[in-house]
């Protein structure tokens, strides 16, 4: 019982990590793993999904903010074509809460900006989850 606490707590720590809410998912992941070390995948599945579905809540506040100042239409095409995998880079502290919500505001595919979201954090967590298996 004390486990299904445990992943709630970094479900929620890594949802709100990701929204322009303050979090520390980082922490709750390594504490996690270090309570609980035969949920490695169990855990980096949780961490990731429900951290990149926090940044689709920023996407979303995103799309609420006002379309009066959009960019042309040949830089919407090319954010559209190239714009969309800077989404990989939205764990990274200060400007990765920034960027789902840019993504949201150019009115991005929501489909595409969720698949690389996933694909970044999923990364992320695998590369924290590596150093800690492997490194510590």
């Amino acid at each position: 019982m004390m486990q299904t606490y445990a992943y709630a707590a970094l479900a929620f720590s890594a949802f709100t990590s990701a929204t322009i809410l303050p979090g520390t998912s980082e922490a709750a992941f390594a504490a996690f793993l270090y309570q609980y070390p035969k949920q490695l995948y169990g855990a980096w599945f949780c961490a990731a999904l429900f951290n990149g579905l926090g940044s689709m809540i920023s996407y979303w506040l995103g799309r609420l903010l006002p379309d009066k100042k959009r960019p042309s239409e040949k830089v919407l095409r090319h954010l559209e074509r190239w714009g969309v995998w800077s989404l990989l880079l939205a764990w990274v502290p200060i400007i990765g809460d920034a960027l789902p919500i840019a993504a949201g505001w150019l009115r991005l595919n929501w489909f595409k900006c969720l698949i690389i979201l996933l694909i970044g954090k999923a990364l992320r967590y695998g590369a924290i989850a590596w150093g800690l298996v492997y490194l510590v």
